[in-house]
């Protein structure tokens, strides 16, 4: 199985951005479509976005379509999530998951492999 680090999240005021990062060692994650969950405290996960292995697709959460967007970087082999005009309710702890290539927009239980998370807070 893949492990997956997820890190850049932290503590930002409504209006902040914060950029996420999903790394992966030993493996090229342009061999899997990536998605990016939360979970906030209480509620179940869900999808938030993601993007297909070679990276021609992206797609968005209703809730944050718009002010957030995915990418690959190639050469540092992450995906990132960058997010702007943050909101309280976007706090929760945001998870990387890959899925299997042919898929463009996986659901958590299509996902295979996890990272542990990483916080993100939105408050004043």
């Amino acid at each position: 199985q893949v492990q997956f680090v997820e890190s850049g999240g932290g503590l930002v005021q409504p209006g902040g951005s914060l950029r996420l990062s999903c790394a992966a060692s030993g493996v090229t994650l342009n061999d899997y479509a990536i998605g990016w969950f939360r979970q906030a405290p209480g509620k179940e996960r869900e999808f938030v976005s993601s993007i297909t292995a070679s990276g021609g697709g992206t797609y968005y959460a209703d809730s944050v379509a718009g002010r957030f967007t995915i990418s690959r970087n190639n050469a540092r082999n992450t995906v990132d999530l960058q997010m702007n005009s943050l909101k309280p309710e976007d706090t929760a702890v945001y998870y990387c998951a890959s899925a299997p290539s042919r898929l463009s927009r996986p659901l958590d239980y299509q996902c295979h492999s996890w990272g542990q998370g990483t916080q993100v807070t939105v408050s004043s």
